[in-house]
């Protein structure tokens, strides 16, 4: 909103720094930060006075987390009105990537808030089916995958870009979308099975996000992507001011959420923050990359679904607890210990992720 302003500008004045994405990626950056320290406590005791007893805490889960009983959930709220707010002030309102990266986003965290609420007024861990959760994941992942396309290079259309290979692509036709749909709703699904621990989900989150804002960046810009031998994608350079927004939002949040959390962010931050780095990987065309630099949350997701496919089968585990910070919980893990470590494998991961930039 805030870029009209550069139409008053005579190029030499104050109004015309909005013409530059990286002076309103800092200003949505401090804006989503302030957002969530101005309306961090106001929306806690909303949450508190109107939820009661909190989130359902599950009672086969780890004893420790008992002692949890009472914290309010949907704090992913929060994170959401935070980076919408920001996006809003000061991306341009008319690039295609932007508004769909945000409608997923915003698509998604009602999804969670649908879920929250179900499982906050029936007191139960079970909320919407799982069933229902896939399906409208998958119709919204299904218009993101099909608006991109529209608006990617003619050459890069319904292809599958490698990293490191430039020239290597894969034409997907037709499966495009449905590619497009299972990375969405993958990564929804996959941060939302990582978000188990005060702290745990929204730093490896940040930490992908800043990576995709430094991906998008680059992107979309020529010499940029001449230097560092990527594909170009025009118009993604303002997906950064969304990632810089998500990213003052999250610590916005994480003050509240640092152990002990006075809050958490439920499905609604989960789903919502899962779906947008999806969402972004597949308008900047580094799909593949996600599953690097989020590679926690694919880990996550995996032993989910070893845990479960392995019972199955034999009526024995893999895991103590899946996901597999439950394993460590039970394994006599301290929950700091197994958060902080789990950031700083979040953090090599995005190292790795951002040199594939750079192959020459």
């Amino acid at each position: 909103m805030l870029y009209w302003l550069t139409a008053i500008s005579d190029g030499g004045d104050f109004f015309n720094l909005f013409r530059y994405i990286t002076f309103r990626a800092g200003g949505a950056f401090l804006t989503a930060l302030l957002f969530g320290f101005i309306f961090g406590i106001p929306l806690i005791n909303v949450l508190r006075k109107r939820q009661g007893r909190g989130q359902p805490i599950r009672t086969d889960g780890p004893e420790g987390h008992l002692v949890k009983a009472g914290t309010p959930t949907m704090g992913g709220l929060l994170i959401v009105g935070a980076l919408t707010t920001s996006t809003l002030l000061w991306a341009r309102l008319d690039n295609p990537f932007v508004l769909m990266v945000l409608f997923v986003t915003l698509a998604f965290a009602a999804i969670g808030f649908a879920d929250d609420y179900a499982k906050v007024t029936k007191q139960s861990s079970a909320g919407l089916s799982s069933r229902a959760r896939l399906l409208l994941g998958f119709v919204i992942a299904g218009m993101a995958g099909f608006w991109f396309a529209q608006f990617h290079p003619d050459e890069l259309t319904n292809q599958l870009a490698f990293p490191v290979f430039k020239n290597t692509l894969l034409n997907l036709g037709i499966l495009f979308v449905p590619f497009s749909m299972i990375v969405i709703v993958g990564a929804a699904n996959a941060v939302n099975l990582t978000d188990g621990l005060d702290g745990l989900a929204i730093m490896p989150v940040m930490i992908a996000a800043g990576t995709f804002g430094v991906i998008a960046y680059a992107v979309g810009r020529t010499d940029f992507t001449e230097y560092l031998d990527v594909h170009y994608v025009p118009d993604t350079g303002e997906i950064l001011i969304f990632c810089m927004g998500l990213i003052g939002g999250g610590l916005g949040f994480l003050w509240y959420n640092a152990p002990p959390a006075a809050v958490f962010m439920g499905d609604t931050g989960s789903l919502a923050l899962g779906g947008a780095l999806g969402a972004i990987a597949v308008a900047t065309k580094h799909e593949i990359v996600l599953a690097i630099v989020g590679g926690l949350f694919v880990v996550e997701a995996l032993s989910v679904i070893i845990q479960v496919l392995y019972f199955k089968r034999t009526g024995k585990r893999v895991f103590l607890m899946a996901p597999i910070h439950h394993h460590y919980e039970k394994k006599g893990w301290a929950e700091p210990q197994i958060v902080i470590r789990f950031w700083i494998i979040s953090l090599i991961l995005a190292m790795i992720g951002l040199a594939t930039l750079k192959v020459r």
